[in-house]
């Protein structure tokens, strides 16, 4: 059996930490993207939350993990009612990747040999209730990013062809993962993720010890590792559904959607999903953190992660966009 690492354990990278908890809390917040160097625990820390948070009851065979016998697709022709435990799953959507692959597609041997027009599950019906994680997600082909962008926003998938009308509930959280020395992703795309984080190797001697501390102990003898961090990550689990009970009733005052709207305003972001997204993510910390109610204190600290990625290119400002960020913050909120 392969053993996640302990998302507790992962050193450093808070920022990329937080955007993984609070799509936790708010799958609605539509995703993160993490650009960074390699090597700096991307793909550790998908694997590490998912592994963390609690199985996920499913209908035993239903192809996209129904959690009632009712909500089994009909065209699944799933036979039993029994339900079983399992992993939040992880999808990896590997480049290259057809879009029947994707979305599902005709069976082809079943309607060879049995002459039955039947559908194929995809990739997004195993992801559905789970993750799906593109690595590299900047050299993946646009219209796949598209496809998934959409169905990732509406919580559906749509396959119409040879004859066939089929949907399911695809409700994911997507997160892809690049380094931008690769290439960038499209500002229509970037502006579809609600999050964003920028990662990089630690640069302080002794932070870099303890990831190789840790990871060779890890390897060395998961089972031991794995027991010493458990009780972090379940504080981490207990706290991440606490935040899921309290969302609905974590209220957000006028003062604060005044705030929000002027802090993209500032920045000059279109449309508004800069405003409700930056909502969204105050709100799941507000949550997380059990203060009641979304406050200032919250809107800065998700402030980055919700509009960095935001921004339009100012050629006459030389600083990143977390900077341009940070600076308008402190201008609108003080």
């Amino acid at each position: 059996m392969t053993h996640s690492f302990p998302f507790s354990a992962i050193v450093g990278q808070e920022q990329m930490k937080l955007a993984m908890i609070l799509t936790a809390i708010e799958p609605r917040l539509g995703g993160v993207l993490v650009f960074g160097d390699r090597g700096t625990g991307k793909s550790t820390a998908v694997r590490a939350l998912a592994a963390l948070l609690p199985p996920i009851t499913v209908v035993e065979g239903c192809p996209v993990n129904s959690e009632r016998p009712q909500d089994c697709p009909a065209w699944a022709h799933v036979p039993s009612t029994a339900t079983v435990s399992r992993p939040t799953p992880v999808i990896d959507l590997p480049l290259g990747v057809t879009e029947d692959r994707v979305t599902g597609a005709l069976d082809i041997e079943r309607a060879l040999t049995q002459g039955e027009k039947a559908f194929e599950p995809g990739l997004l019906a195993r992801a559905n209730r789970g993750y799906l994680y593109i690595d590299e997600v900047n050299l993946l082909e646009d219209h796949i990013v598209d496809l998934l962008l959409d169905v990732a926003q509406s919580g559906e998938n749509v396959v119409e062809r040879e004859g066939l009308s089929v949907r399911h509930p695809a409700r994911f959280v997507l997160v892809g993962s690049g380094n931008p020395e690769e290439g960038e992703l499209r500002p229509q795309l970037l502006d579809r993720f609600g999050l964003s984080v920028d990662v990089a190797s630690p640069s302080d001697i002794d932070e870099r010890i303890e990831v190789i501390r840790r990871r060779d102990a890890f390897d060395t003898d998961p089972a031991a590792f794995l027991a010493d961090w458990a009780p972090r990550d379940a504080e981490i689990r207990d706290r991440i559904l606490a935040a899921r009970d309290r969302l609905a009733d974590t209220e957000a005052s006028d003062d604060i959607l005044r705030d929000c709207a002027e802090l993209c305003v500032a920045l000059g972001a279109d449309g508004l999903r800069g405003e409700l997204t930056l909502l969204r993510a105050a709100r799941a910390l507000a949550a997380y953190e059990g203060t009641g109610a979304v406050t200032r204190d919250a809107l800065r600290q998700v402030a980055a992660l919700a509009l960095s990625h935001r921004l339009r290119r100012d050629p006459l400002d030389e600083a990143g966009s977390g900077t341009r960020v940070a600076r308008t913050v402190a201008e609108v909120l003080g």
